[in-house]
């Protein structure tokens, strides 16, 4: 898709793809501010390129404007998902404990893991199934 997207760009030129640049920009964006642990990095790379390509087909002005959009409004994506997500534990307080509860539970299994790794004469105790059950709240 990224080469796809660079091809077009030059194809277009200048002045055709001035409209188009936040579309093209979202994805581009989108990969180089990715935490993801399992990252491509041709992919990173590969995004790059495309963005100095764009920066000297629109011209530097441009290209910040558009840039600068893109950053604005993933910004505000982010913002927009952790505030529903806070007012969703308070709304919900129910599926709030059951979602920490998971959490907590994930945490400890993966404890366990790290030092079985570490350690492989230690084995840890582990439960018998991960039914509903466990993610009941106990009162």
């Amino acid at each position: 898709i990224f080469k796809f997207l660079g091809a077009i760009s030059v194809d277009l030129g200048e002045d055709r793809i001035k409209p188009y640049l936040p579309t093209i920009l979202t994805p581009l964006y989108r990969e180089l501010n990715s935490t993801y642990a399992e990252q491509d990095p041709t992919l990173k790379n590969l995004s790059q390129e495309i963005i100095e390509l764009l920066k000297k087909l629109v011209g530097l002005e441009a290209f910040s404007l558009a840039f600068s959009s893109v950053q604005k409004q993933a910004n505000q994506k982010r913002a927009m998902r952790k505030k529903q997500r806070a007012l969703q534990t308070v709304a919900n307080p129910d599926i709030a404990a059951r979602r920490k509860l998971k959490r907590h539970k994930n945490k400890a299994e993966t404890r366990k893991r790290k030092i079985e790794s570490l350690r492989p004469t230690y084995k840890a105790k582990r439960p018998r199934s991960h039914a509903l059950k466990d993610l009941a709240m106990v009162e």
